[in-house]
């Protein structure tokens, strides 16, 4: 009926782990286009944030983000958003509204 951010990240760090590591490990660039809860357990694992920073990141919609990672999968380059800077504020402003009331 419902997923928890802590059961997505349950979810998704297997698969991160198992399948998405072992490509990059090979050298791939992965393209990963998932779910807000889902992006943001991969950023909490990456970027090692507390459970209270990461229930306070509001990543924008359809705005792709970069990371480059050392040889030991540990990010050189963070969350590195392709898009100006006003457009991405405003798109995270935009999430962490939906849901309140108008």
């Amino acid at each position: 009926m419902f997923e928890s951010l802590k059961l997505t990240i349950e979810r998704t760090l297997p698969y991160w782990n198992n399948v998405i590591v072992p490509q990059l490990k090979e050298g791939k660039k992965i393209l990963i286009a998932a779910h807000g809860n889902s992006l943001r357990g991969i950023v909490k694992h990456l970027d090692n944030m507390s459970d209270e920073a990461i229930m306070g990141l509001n990543l924008p919609t359809g705005i792709p983000f970069v990371y480059e990672l050392d040889e030991n999968l540990k990010p050189v380059v963070s969350m590195k958003f392709l898009g100006d800077e006003e457009t991405v504020k405003k798109a995270m402003e935009a999430v962490a509204n939906q849901g309140k009331a108008k």
